[in-house]
């Protein structure tokens, strides 16, 4: 359902591509259309129903005492089961309809949040949540309004004007064809103010950069701490403030182009009584059957409301389709977006060191700044291979290769000899833990953060994890203990507790190769102890790729790989480095000389 094709292979879009999620719930959905249109033929019985009653009083008239009485009231009745067969058919429609909405909503959200945990990690650092987090929150959620009211409303906006049409004429064909001009006339005009491609333009323009606000208010909120420390305003903030002039700038066009086009339609609806009262007056100079053409006349005139309410409910209908469209439209392209591509059958290592064979990487695809280019190493099962270098010199992006954040340009990536993209997501994921310099805790109880890795974990393997990770006593003493939700009623976590939790979650989890990116990132005098007794835990008789900045947590690595400028520059034990001239020996001389650097307050440098 996500992407489907029309049978020329373009994507559809607008009304057919509605219809076509639409449909994915055939049953409820084709039920909803059919009641839809049987309640608007019902609502049609009273007035017919009325005209019938003006005729048996204008053939009556002068004289009342000819009426027939039992006739006009069961006219009457005709009009009283019409309005009650229209609710109920009505209320059943919308019934099926929501059915199918909420079905549709379901599916179209699942298969957003399926697809984008499959999309390159760069697709979400260019896009932004703010833009992801609308598509999912705003425009599929549109799908459900439209489809449970405006999709029965569109049903019965195009089947009303056909029964109205059948019956104007019906009545008298004369002001039947005086009805219809005014009706054409009243599409012209709705045709000219709408602007047609350039209205579609500002609304395309309206959704851009109300997503556009939508990411810089998420960023805005997300830094508050740093906005509110360096007095920053909204209006001072560059992107928040752009954006929200952007979306000002494009709002108030597609605003007032919705107005005009919408006051002219109506004002040409409500002047068809200049069509139906000149025609009046000439069929009423010349009639022989004066009760038949005063019956006829009033019926129109009472009628003519009734068709500017009708075509009223087409326009809605369409302007609420085009902009359902056009959010869907942003939905299409994030799932047209290409996912990191897997093969059909997966292959499971059975050994698990890991070799980068020439592996060549840009962000940009720009081959002129490679973040990576001809790395090659091998980083032996069982083994702890650290990485350090400048900030910027590619470290990170090493260890985001591995997971498949990102796909390789050239090279390969090897685990037990498999390349990575032979093994599937799912069991990639399952070969490889990560503890990341920024870790996130989700709004839950401690005890499932710790156990997502493994979610059949037992709480006696959870809680033996944290103590491992050290941070069983902390976690003991919050107010539900491990049931204890994070985030909630203030219950907050330094960035070292954080990290502990990370550290336990990867315990858990416990796969055969483990990444560490700068995993000592928050640690501090007090608590680097602790997690350094965490990590070791961790790391126990697994393949370690460790990504650090502070030296002295690589010093007993097995073997020490240098980057620089995305280029593997030196490779060796923590002795053999520091003992030849090279990136290395300058790396941990200035790391030493900042342990030892101090302030020299009241002293000349």
């Amino acid at each position: 359902m996500a992407k489907k094709e029309s049978q020329e292979g373009k994507p559809k879009k607008g009304l057919p591509r509605l219809m076509e999620l639409a449909m994915t719930q055939k049953v409820p959905m084709a039920g909803g259309m059919i009641l839809s249109a049987l309640a608007t033929i019902a609502s049609f019985l009273p007035y017919l129903a009325i005209y019938f009653i003006i005729q048996e009083i204008v053939g009556a008239y002068p004289d009342f005492s000819l009426l027939d009485v039992p006739k006009v009231l069961g006219y009457g009745g005709m009009a009283l089961g019409g309005v009650l067969l229209n609710v109920l058919l009505y209320t059943a429609s919308v019934a099926l309809s929501h059915i199918a909405a909420y079905g549709t909503l379901y599916q179209c959200k699942i298969n957003y949040v399926s697809h984008i945990t499959k999309l390159p990690l760069g697709y979400h650092l260019k896009m932004g949540s703010g833009r992801l987090r609308k598509i999912m929150d705003d425009n599929i959620e549109s799908l459900e309004g439209f489809i449970a009211h405006d999709l029965p409303n569109m049903i019965s906006a195009f089947v009303a004007p056909v029964v109205m049409l059948v019956l104007v004429f019906a009545v008298d064909w004369r002001f039947g064809l005086a009805a219809f001009v005014g009706i054409i006339v009243s599409f012209l005009v709705y045709g000219v103010t709408s602007g047609g491609s350039k209205t579609k333009k500002l609304m395309e323009d309206y959704q851009v950069s109300l997503e556009d606000m939508s990411n810089a208010s998420v960023e805005y909120i997300r830094g508050i701490a740093v906005v509110k420390a360096f007095r920053q305003t909204a209006f001072s903030f560059k992107r928040l403030h752009d954006s929200i002039k952007n979306y000002t700038k494009t709002v108030i066009p597609y605003s007032l182009s919705q107005e005009l086009m919408t006051a002219a339609f109506t004002a040409a609806l409500n002047g068809i009584y200049l069509f139906i009262i000149p025609v009046g007056i000439w069929i009423g100079g010349s009639t022989n059957d004066y009760p038949s053409f005063v019956a006829s006349f009033i019926f129109y005139l009472i009628f003519v409301p009734v068709i500017a309410s009708i075509l009223m409910k087409v326009l809605y209908a369409s302007v609420n389709a085009m902009q359902v469209g056009n959010a869907v439209e942003h939905m299409d392209q994030v799932l047209a977006e290409p996912e990191i591509a897997e093969k059909k059958t997966s292959q499971k290592p059975a050994a698990y060191d890991v070799v980068y064979d020439d592996v060549t990487f840009s962000y940009a695809e720009d081959e002129a700044n490679a973040a990576l280019q001809s790395v090659s190493f091998t980083a032996p099962q069982g083994k702890v291979t650290a990485i350090v270098g400048p900030s910027g010199g590619g470290k990170s992006t090493i260890a985001s290769l591995l997971p498949r954040f990102y796909d390789v340009e050239q090279g390969a990536i090897r685990i037990g000899g498999l390349d990575i993209r032979d093994i599937s997501t799912g069991d990639l994921m399952d070969t490889v833990s990560f503890v990341f310099q920024d870790n996130f805790l989700f709004k839950q109880s401690i005890f499932e953060n710790i156990r997502m890795g493994r979610p059949e974990a037992t709480e006696e393997e959870v809680i033996a994890a944290a103590k491992a990770a050290q941070c069983h006593e902390f976690v003991s003493e919050l107010p539900q203990g491990y049931q204890t939700i994070f985030g909630k009623d203030g219950v907050k976590l330094s960035g070292g507790q954080i990290q502990r939790i990370s550290i336990a979650r990867a315990i858990v989890k416990n796969a055969p190769i483990l990444v560490l990116d700068e995993a000592t990132s928050f640690s501090d005098p007090e608590n680097e102890h602790l997690i350094q007794q965490a990590l070791s835990e961790l790391m126990k008789g697994k393949t370690v790729i460790m990504i650090a900045h502070r030296l002295s947590t690589v010093r007993n690595a097995d073997q020490i790989l240098v980057v620089d400028h995305g280029r593997i520059v030196q490779s060796g034990t923590h002795n053999e480095l520091v003992a030849q001239e090279g990136r290395y020996q300058d790396l941990w001389n200035n790391y030493t000389r900042a342990l030892t650097w101090k302030f020299n307050i009241g002293k000349e440098a």
